[in-house]
């Protein structure tokens, strides 16, 4: 049986709460985890990287000097890649470093990232976030009472919740995700992963089976 410690409003222990066996009870699988991390990079990507061929540079309209009589080598156009400001061969041109992966890989690559965090006792679940009035000091102050102060956090609730994102804004390190966003890349860079109790439902239902509509 795997537990989180369990949290109320007001950052006092309440104790622990059990988590889905689907979800926070499997064996991580560290390759996994890494090949789809690896992907998601991959399709953060831009590709607008260019280099000019021969064909695309200026100049290069006239041969040098003549074919033969000089005693140096022969040469037809300044735009060679063997010339200073000539082509570049084999350059990078635009591409899209976008490529498929399955389903099924992508999720269990965040359960295994989830189990990880559960199983070092570092995924924190609360009964709801004290965010009367969205301001960054009642979101540092509850992070200050878990014991969270100064970690890279991340947040995750059940939907899209825009006073938490906009009471974690200013704070470094820290950052709002909904259940059904969560991602790899997300949870590798942040040490501490906490869930409401909302959030922590949603999680079981969205990433325990295999039909989730991602």
């Amino acid at each position: 049986m795997v537990t989180a410690a369990l949290y109320d409003a007001t950052g006092t222990r309440q104790g622990e709460v059990e988590l889905p066996e689907a979800v926070f009870g499997i064996t991580p699988n560290v390759p996994v985890v890494h090949e789809v991390l690896t992907w998601q990079l991959a399709r953060r990507r831009l590709g607008t990287h260019s280099t000019r061929t021969r064909g695309e540079v200026r100049g290069g309209g006239r041969k040098p000097w003549r074919q033969k009589g000089t005693g140096r080598a022969r040469h037809g156009s300044r735009r060679s890649p063997l010339w200073v400001g000539g082509g570049i061969t084999f350059g990078p041109k635009p591409r899209d470093y976008a490529y498929p992966l399955p389903r099924r890989v992508r999720r269990l690559a965040v359960r295994s990232v989830l189990a990880d965090r559960a199983r070092e006792g570092r995924l924190t679940v609360v009964d709801a976030l004290p965010l009367a009035e969205g301001r960054t000091r009642e979101l540092a102050g509850f992070l200050a009472r878990l014991g969270l102060a100064g970690r890279k956090v991340l947040l995750v609730t059940e939907r899209h919740d825009p006073v938490a994102v906009r009471a974690a804004a200013n704070l470094p390190g820290v950052r709002v995700l909904t259940a059904r966003t969560l991602n790899v890349h997300d949870l590798v860079t942040h040490s501490d992963v906490v869930l409401t109790r909302e959030a922590l439902t949603a999680v079981a239902a969205l990433w325990g089976g295999e039909s989730d509509g991602r």
